[in-house]
């Protein structure tokens, strides 16, 4: 059974969540960030379901602290505000997903599953000798030969497409802001323009369309960034 650790100081609404979860996965709880934190270090969840305000340490520093030691536990923010900033933020300090208060028990119910489902679908396989990146035995990245195939032929990429496509694929599902991928790919004493991104991105998609026109591996999400779409018929 699926490890759940619900974050939430209110107990209304953690009861809430206990009720309309246990029944599939098992539960855990914490009611402040500082309990979240201590409960993190003795063990691992699948999934985080996080408040933003929460007492002693907020929903923002606890997402940024799982991060910083464990990039596969899925977390799942809560907040009662929907300014797009605090979506934003919350997907740059690297949540998988985002609802705002109130919603439907079915769709929080919705989105866990999704999101098991997308994770369990990425099959990370790492050796002494290799690394791969595979999605449905269809897109397959040799991250130390650094060699991309889609459909089985191979896709020739430079050096910084190559780096920009592996940071997507290895974090399927995970939205990346256009800041976020200058920084991550490109040198401080390069050119630091995020037309880069977009220039880069667009010649990526070029690439892969001549091998497979109907597959849209990259998806645009507006106003926020970019992600990796395992659904390869997206378009």
């Amino acid at each position: 059974m699926k490890k759940i650790l619900i974050v939430e100081d209110e107990t209304y609404m953690m009861d809430l969540l206990k009720i309309h979860l246990r029944n599939e996965y098992a539960i855990f709880a914490a009611k402040d960030g500082q309990t979240a934190l201590d409960i993190l270090q003795e063990k691992s969840f699948d999934v985080i379901i996080l408040d933003v305000m929460l007492p002693y340490v907020s929903g923002w520093e606890i997402c940024k602290k799982v991060r910083e030691e464990d990039a596969e536990t899925l977390i799942l923010m809560l907040t009662a505000r929907s300014e797009l900033s605090d979506k934003v933020m919350g997907l740059e300090i690297g949540a998988d997903d985002y609802l705002v208060k109130p919603f439907e028990f079915e769709e929080l119910k919705a989105r866990i599953r999704a999101l098991l489902r997308r994770y369990e679908h990425t099959k990370l396989e790492s050796s002494e000798e290799n690394k791969y990146v595979y999605f449905n035995g269809l897109f397959r990245m040799d991250l130390d030969g650094r060699q991309l195939f889609v459909n089985q032929q191979q896709i020739e990429l430079t050096a910084k497409e190559f780096d920009l496509l592996s940071l997507l694929a290895s974090n399927p599902n995970r939205v990346f802001t256009r800041e976020i991928l200058l920084d991550k790919i490109w040198e401080i004493n390069e050119i630091r323009d995020l037309r880069n991104v977009d220039s880069h991105i667009k010649n990526i998609r070029i690439k892969l369309k001549k091998v497979l026109e109907d597959t849209n591996f990259i998806q645009t999400v507006w106003g926020v960034g970019y992600k990796f779409n395992l659904h390869e018929d997206t378009k």
